[in-house]
């Protein structure tokens, strides 16, 4: 029931913010990515606590929350470029490879979702649809893999994660995320269909990384800073991996605007 409340405040206060857009939207996926950071920081054994509590964390907490921002105001490359300098400043100071990689991890989900939403129409569209995409394929793959059972997907890391999960999880993420852009307006197409699918397996990827991380650390959940769901980095392991995937497809497709590029094939 913890959890079950927790999703209520949480994921409308997400769909407003995103809806919104501007410095509040930046201002959220920087703190999100920023704690995601230091949740990172205390798996590896480089923080006791969620709160920076060395230089080294604390560099790499500043830089993961100013590189989603400036992704936002000045678009995906600019945002880059302050997370490459976060990323090597945070391997001079500490001289840990896992704790850098985390700057990454981390800096990478604020700066690919803040230059998704930009601040027009067909951001916000990108951003909503990703988001339902994403949640709708974990919900669908928590309730086909209970429900249906089966070969488990990979024992060794998730033991409870099924193959029936995963195609369900594929195919109820791919539908409702379609539903969600044909809302927006977006002509639904074989190769945005395609775009969808990929995502939602790439999210699936997301979630396998963060349960191996865990497992290597013999860590059981990333933090507790959410009632009933454990970590950030719990609730948004997918969602990472997925905006990563996201925003390489729409600069591969966006002349101007990679979110319009996500949802324009």
């Amino acid at each position: 029931m913890l959890r079950f409340w927790s999703a209520v405040v949480l994921v409308p206060l997400a769909l407003a913010v995103t809806w919104w857009g501007g410095l509040p939207a930046y201002l959220l996926v920087a703190l999100v990515s920023a704690i995601v950071f230091a949740e990172w920081a205390n798996i590896i054994g480089r923080s006791p606590r969620l709160l920076p509590s060395t230089p080294d964390v604390s560099i790499g907490v500043a830089f993961v929350a100013l590189s989603a921002i400036v992704a936002g105001m000045q678009g995906l490359v600019t945002g880059l470029a302050v997370l490459v300098a976060g990323m090597v400043g945070v391997a001079l100071i500490s001289r840990s490879a896992w704790l850098a990689a985390g700057v990454a991890y981390s800096g990478l989900l604020g700066v690919c979702l803040a230059a998704l939403r930009g601040e027009d129409a067909a951001g916000l569209a990108s951003v909503v649809v990703l988001l339902v995409l994403v949640w709708a394929t974990d919900s669908f793959a928590y309730f086909a893999g209970r429900t249906l059972g089966g070969p488990k997907l990979w024992p060794r890391v998730s033991p409870k994660k099924t193959w029936s999960g995963s195609i369900g999880g594929l195919v109820g993420g791919v539908v409702l995320a379609a539903l969600a852009a044909w809302l927006f307006g977006v002509r639904i197409g074989p190769l945005l269909l395609l775009c969808l699918a990929v995502l939602s397996i790439v999210s699936q990827a997301g979630d396998l990384f963060e349960s191996a991380i865990k497992r290597h650390f013999d860590k059981k959940d990333s933090g507790c800073i959410i009632p009933g769901h454990g970590g950030m980095m719990d609730r948004v392991d997918g969602l990472i991996f997925a905006a990563i995937g996201a925003a390489l497809i729409g600069a591969l497709n966006g002349d101007h605007h990679i979110g319009q590029g996500l949802l324009s094939w």
